[in-house]
């Protein structure tokens, strides 16, 4: 099972991803995650990678696709991987596609989990103060005006992927203010057909 899940930020994709991980025993691979792990294993593109963020740069697409196609190419992703945080732009969507034919693979589902903005400015809002009346520490970004910058960002760069993912007929949609457990099951009938079909 090869899987993409879209969604702005706070749409709960790292919920549901946890999920079918837990599942169905496949990785979760983030963008971040893999270019620490390339960075400290020493590997060449991930000295690279270190390089241009020592020197405080950001990291080509060249350079993300490569750790990409390092990382699903590893036994644990050979059943099947879900990916988060990548692609993030059409160019590396067409990347992604080249890189997967080029391993004999392909996508079996992308995911976009729909969700209404202003609900989802509620639900942060909605979660900073339970964390605070918990006593719990809030992430630095959970704040109305980061927010609304990820979503603008979300908005510019990534939804896109999803005319990009309709375009391929791979794209599948969610309700994603339905409530959790709706959610999860709503993927696992559309994750099972994709597998299946």
């Amino acid at each position: 099972m090869r899987l993409i899940l879209l969604g702005p930020p706070g749409a709960g994709k790292g919920t549901q991803a946890q999920r079918l991980v837990e599942k169905h025993g496949i990785p979760q691979l983030s963008t971040g995650d893999m270019l620490r792990a390339a960075v400290k294993a020493g590997t060449e593109v991930g000295k690279r990678a270190k390089a241009i963020m020592d020197a405080g740069g950001l990291v080509s697409d060249e350079i993300v696709n490569q750790i990409v196609s390092d990382r699903v190419g590893e036994p644990d992703a050979a059943r099947g991987f879900i990916l988060d945080g990548f692609p993030r732009t059409v160019p590396q969507a067409e990347a992604l596609t080249r890189i997967l034919a080029g391993k004999g693979q392909e996508l079996d589902a992308v995911i976009e989990l729909k969700v209404d903005e202003n609900a989802l400015l509620k639900r942060m809002e909605k979660r900073v103060a339970d964390t605070k009346a918990a006593g719990g520490q809030v992430r630095a970004d959970d704040n109305p005006e980061s927010f609304k910058k990820r979503l603008d960002e979300y908005r510019e760069k990534t939804a896109p992927l999803s005319k990009y993912y309709a375009g391929t007929g791979q794209l599948k949609t969610v309700d994603g203010m339905a409530d959790m457990d709706t959610v999860t099951a709503e993927i696992e009938k559309l994750v099972a057909a994709a597998v299946n079909a």
